[in-house]
């Protein structure tokens, strides 16, 4: 027998697909004379980027873009970034936001493995985008996007430029929203550190919801205003873009990162909020004092991409703004958990405040489930900081899964959770910290080494700017720690004395064995890359024993 609650009816009166279109439909109703976009002196408002994104829809659809069609973008953080994250799912097709940062050769693989209809690229990535076109045979339409706050050659390869071209849509274009909350909405490639990048699809249902859950994680206000200093094409820049048009802010665009600038825009602007990596915090916190303002309005930032040293989180307290850790990957939509702060962590020093803020946390707002589980087992571990799972996800803020990649994909949801790679502890409270990357833990005479432990201590260090370590292989003790520093401006420190340093703060069998004073790569959201400081280890080792 149908039970009576079950014979009520699903109509477009009490459903609709969850999408975060809506959102700046609701902005540019509610708040159509308010700034939506500043960059540099052009000022954009809610009413005008609806107006634009419609244009640009209607651009596409014309060229004949539709459904689950991919466009790429090839832009750092200027308006039509922004606008590319509304008008490309206005007409079902799928954004594919790309690393500016990346080779010609990686970039090509991206554009044939999405199968890429439309490119827009910025003058400044007029060359490696050339370069990337050259090695593939499809036919993809070039738009060029000048932008006013670039100041080099005004390079261009497209068929159109971007505002020309918008000019000719229609500003009242009826776009529609996807029948089915599943759809896709956008293309983020992985790093792609061991073979070739994945690309992970995220649908609207979880860009909305993540997009909420932001606003919740931050405890933003209304009409926020928000530093765009984390690259949108990292995960769609954590969802942000979607964020402050729920929220009815302001995005403040940046073309790259220079704490100078990031301190006159939050002077400025009166910045409310912005998001990055621990690197970038850091560049503040070490910029010269003449380059600093006075902070004297709430300012909160969200760190992710690592778990931020303690000195970090404290030296952004000493200058006036408040740290949240968040945690995630890019098949989480950016952040899916957060250290959420408690009533009394306020009375603690800093100091102490600081090494709780720099947990992983719990799950975030709108995400069902974050545990550490042991992945053999798939049960808990227990709460006692000791024993050590892996982080694994659950919920509406989990990727759909990779393009064409159904084997990665079901190794990835195995158990019926997303599997991190990141493994870590419950701590007693129920917070989750991680101990490390799967691949990153150091195995010395058989004791396992946690990087991230050995790199806290380096971190208080008052010379270091950046540490990394390593495992580098040891003929007698098959691996030992390995250290790469990179040093602040004015200062000195030798190997010797940085070892010297570790002996008085860990264990002997844990004291970086090689200390090594170098520039560090990255990548291209400032994680620092460990796989070719690995492979440096690897090549001091040989050099050393043979």
């Amino acid at each position: 027998m149908v039970s009576a609650y079950d014979q009520l009816p699903r109509t477009p009166a009490n459903f609709v697909a969850l999408s975060p279109l809506r959102y700046l439909e609701r902005a540019a109703y509610i708040y159509p004379n308010q700034d939506a976009i500043i960059h540099g002196s052009r000022h954009i408002s809610w009413r005008e980027t609806y107006t634009r994104c419609r244009q640009f829809a209607h651009q596409l659809q014309k060229i004949g873009v539709g459904k689950n069609d991919t466009v790429s973008v090839l832009l750092p953080n200027i308006p039509a970034m922004i606008e590319a994250h509304f008008a490309v799912p206005m007409v079902g097709a799928v954004l594919n936001t790309l690393n500016t940062r990346l080779d010609g050769k990686t970039l090509a693989f991206m554009l044939e493995h999405a199968e890429s209809k439309v490119l827009l690229v910025d003058p400044e990535f007029v060359p490696v985008a050339k370069e990337a076109l050259s090695l593939i045979s499809q036919e993809i339409y070039i738009i060029d996007v000048a932008d006013i706050e670039f100041d080099g050659e005004n390079q261009k390869i497209g068929q159109v430029e971007y505002e020309d071209w918008l000019a000719q849509g229609d500003a009242d274009f009826e776009w529609q929203l996807p029948q089915d909350e599943w759809d896709a909405i956008s293309l983020n490639y992985t790093s792609g550190t061991t073979g070739n990048p994945k690309g992970v699809v995220y649908h609207h249902r979880g860009a909305y919801i993540n997009a909420a859950s932001n606003i919740i994680a931050c405890g933003m206000t209304p009409r926020a205003t928000y530093l765009w200093t984390l690259p949108l094409f990292h995960c769609n820049g954590w969802c942000f873009a979607w964020t402050i048009a729920a929220n009815g802010g302001t995005n403040i665009c940046l073309r790259k990162i220079d704490p100078e600038l990031i301190f006159k825009l939050i002077h400025s602007h009166k910045v409310d909020y912005f998001c990055g990596a621990p690197i970038v915090l850091s560049m503040l916190i070490n910029a010269p004092d003449e380059h600093k303002v006075k902070i004297e309005h709430r300012v909160e930032v969200m760190v992710a991409g690592a778990a931020p040293p303690a000195a970090i989180i404290e030296g952004m307290r000493n200058i006036g703004i408040n740290v949240t850790h968040v945690y995630g990957l890019t098949e989480t939509y950016g952040p899916s958990a957060l250290c959420a702060s408690q009533a009394g962590w306020s009375n603690l020093s800093i100091k102490e405040q600081a090494q709780l803020h720099s947990r992983q946390g719990v799950p975030y707002p709108l995400q069902d489930g974050m545990k550490v589980l042991d992945p053999e087992t798939m049960q808990p571990v227990p709460k006692d900081g000791q024993t050590m799972g892996e982080i694994m996800f659950r919920g509406n803020i989990v990727m759909k899964g990779y393009l064409k990649n159904p084997k990665a994909t079901a190794e990835a949801f195995a158990g019926g959770w997303f599997h991190t790679g990141d493994l870590a502890v419950c701590q007693p409270d129920g917070y989750a910290k991680i101990t490390d990357r799967s691949k990153d833990v150091i195995i010395s005479g058989g004791e396992n080494i946690s990087s991230l432990e050995v790199e806290e201590v380096l971190y208080q260090h008052p010379a270091i700017l950046t540490a990394a370590v390593v495992a580098k292989p040891d003929p007698v003790w098959q691996e030992v720690p390995c250290a790469f520093i990179e040093l602040k401006v004015g200062k000195t420190a030798t190997p010797e004395e940085i070892i010297a340093y570790c002996k008085e703060h860990l264990a002997r069998f844990k004291v970086p064995k090689d200390v090594v004073i170098t520039e560090i790569p990255k990548t291209s959201t400032g994680k620092l890359q460990k796989f070719v400081l690995r492979e440096w280890a690897k090549e001091r080792s040989v050099a050393e024993f043979n």
